[in-house]
């Protein structure tokens, strides 16, 4: 049964998005009113105002975006995504002062690999990908195409990135791969004809181009770490530099500033600027991941820079100081954790860290850093002394919140990585499970540890432990279809759940005689604990497997999400849902409801961490 009228059923009100897709090149822009930033997180582009840090999301896209573009005056932004092969990439014109869809094109395969504007808004050119290479010019009133091209010469590679004339509504530049060339819109004929640009003897992969403000020059940034200076006009290489100094893992952004001075960003995180003329460096600061997008703010006396890394710098011109305004996921967040009986901060983790947040401001307060490691579960002792954490190297690792200093390893704790853990409320004890479906109890001592058991019955990786609250008996769930509850003094099996799913997580109820499971087969089902007998099966999502669950601790509503991307409130009792948020563009990966019952944060395969208002505050 799937009782969910949707009469009643209500949407939930999404506060807070911790995310942004620092690997989009030339992702991050800032809106002409100077108000705004617009960034693409997954398929949703968000418009944060800068001052307040209130966010918008623009949802239309049904795939992850992979450029963004806005127009001089403001009014439209574009972007643009990627796509099944064989499938069109949709570009979205979005009417900026309505935050809503004003046109949406398609004729790209697969990818759309740039867009941009003409300076009167007029036009919009859009290069597909490796896939489709062809560029195509639309008329932005009439929201249709005007006329297409082969983006570059069967004889050359393929074109990466295109960028548009500041003074004719005719001229516009594509550059890739050993090609370079200067495009001119013939509109009455509905034509574009291009002429290829005479660089010599020199072959560049050209990764971005930046265009001086009166079109006397433009600058392309290559993979090889130089930057090339072209005449449009001529169509001649003017110079090539830097000669000595080159720009580690290539030149990945660039923008032309008012004085002349170009700004350029290295794939190897250093933020340079640089003299326009001989390319000498005037002053430079290194970040952390490769910088991805440089934004300029109003004349370019403050500019926004973005990494892969999934940061975000705010600079001012005058002291060129790196001012870190936004941290994020850079890879799919697998686990999120309160402490308990606080609600002010929250823990996540993901490959290669594990980070605590301020619940109310979305500030990171503390980075734990594992090179190459990924974590896929944690949580923190009841006493608030430790964060305990499950990697896929196979061992345990223990942390103290505050700083993050490592307080114990536990080597070799599963031969096929940690999969999931959890710690008995007299912090004495932490139970694991592994990727090849044994349960081990391990006794924290000082500075020491001490395995008491193992318990092996599961054929398949363990995915959820939950530990009853007289820390006498645990419940355990694995994808080999049984979900296992476990005598924890005698360490041998009670009851045994079996289904045929994988089950993916599973929850008492607060009285602790009932438990919940969800798995691969979108299906909630409701057990007894006293003797493993099926109460009911509710009809979980349309599609997809649900991931994640979570009960509120008054035990009378439970959350769930998973690849449908639909957030879900259930009320225990009755099993409807009463609300649902929309909101994700990844797969959800976990779930959790703060302990006042003010918020629900849940956690995704593309890096986004979602704050939600819990729709049941507490009584």
């Amino acid at each position: 049964m799937m009782a969910t009228d949707p009469e009643h059923v209500r949407n939930l009100e999404l506060e807070a998005v911790i995310g942004f897709n620092g690997g989009v090149s030339s992702g991050l822009r800032v809106h002409p009113d100077r108000e705004s930033l617009i960034y693409p997180l997954g398929c949703t582009v968000i418009v944060k105002n800068i001052k307040s840090g209130q966010q918008m999301f623009m949802h239309g896209h049904t795939n992850n975006v992979s450029c963004v573009t806005v127009s001089r005056t403001g009014h439209y932004i574009a972007s643009g995504q990627v796509n099944f092969m064989g499938f069109n990439a949709d570009i979205i014109i979005w009417d900026y002062a309505k935050k809503e869809i004003y046109a949406r094109l398609q004729l790209h395969k697969a990818k759309v690999e740039a867009l941009v504007f003409s300076p009167n808004d007029k036009y919009l050119v859009s290069l597909g990908g490796q896939d489709d290479g062809s560029i195509i010019v639309w008329n932005v009133e009439s929201r249709e195409a005007i006329c297409g091209s082969p983006a570059s010469a069967h004889s050359t590679g393929h074109c990466y990135t295109i960028a548009y004339s500041n003074q004719s509504d005719s001229i516009f530049i594509s550059a890739g791969c050993g090609n370079m060339r200067v495009w001119e819109l013939d509109l009455s004929n509905r034509k574009i004809r291009p002429t290829d640009c005479q660089t010599g003897q020199l072959k560049r992969t050209v990764n971005c181009i930046a265009i001086s403000e009166d079109d006397s020059f433009f600058f392309c940034g290559t993979t090889s770490g130089d930057i090339l200076k072209v005449n449009p006009k001529t169509k001649l290489l003017n110079s090539c530099g830097p000669i000595k100094q080159k720009f580690s893992k290539g030149v990945s952004s660039i923008k032309v500033l008012k004085t002349g001075d170009i700004l350029v960003g290295s794939g190897g995180g250093m933020f340079t600027l640089c003299s326009g003329v001989n390319f000498k460096t005037i002053k430079k600061v290194e970040l952390e991941g490769g910088v991805t997008s440089i934004a300029l703010r109003g004349e370019g006396h403050q500019f926004f820079v973005g990494t892969d890394a999934a940061q975000i710098y705010r600079f001012s011109y005058t002291d060129f100081e790196p001012d870190l305004i936004s941290t994020n996921h850079n890879s799919a967040v697998q686990d999120v954790a309160f402490p308990f009986g606080s609600s002010e901060l929250f823990a996540t983790c993901s490959k290669g860290d594990i980070r605590v947040w301020y619940t109310d401001t979305s500030k990171e307060l503390l980075r734990i850093t594992v090179p190459n490691m990924t974590c896929n579960a944690l949580d923190f002792m009841q006493d608030g002394r430790s964060i305990f954490s499950a990697w896929n190297d196979g061992k345990i690792r223990i942390f103290t919140p505050e700083t993050g200093r490592l307080i114990l390893i536990i080597h070799n704790a599963h031969s096929m990585g940690v999969t999931a853990i959890a710690g008995t409320r007299d912090c004495r004890r932490i139970i694991s499970g592994g990727g090849e479906g044994q349960i081990r109890v391990w006794e924290i001592l000082q500075r020491s540890y001490r395995l008491v058991e193992t318990m092996k019955e599961h054929k398949a990786s363990v995915n959820a432990i939950k530990i009853k609250s007289n820390d006498k008996e645990c419940v355990t769930a694995s994808s080999d279809g049984a979900c296992i509850i476990w005598d924890l003094v005698r360490f041998v099996r009670n009851q045994m759940v079996l289904a045929n799913t994988l089950f993916r997580g599973v929850c008492y109820h607060p009285e602790e005689f009932q438990i919940i499971t969800c798995g691969t087969d979108r299906k909630i089902g409701y057990w007894e604990v006293y003797d493993g007998s099926a109460i009911i099966e509710l009809e979980g999502s349309l599609s997809g497997a649900i991931n994640g669950m979570h009960v509120s601790h008054d035990g009378n509503h439970f959350v769930t999400g998973g690849d449908e991307k639909l957030l879900k409130v259930w009320n225990y009792m009755k099993g409807t849902v009463s609300n649902i948020g929309t909101g994700h563009s990844g797969s959800i990966t976990a779930i959790k409801i703060c302990c006042n019952n003010k918020h629900i944060i849940s956690t995704s395969a593309d890096g986004a961490v979602l704050r939600w208002k819990f729709p049941h505050p507490p009584s």
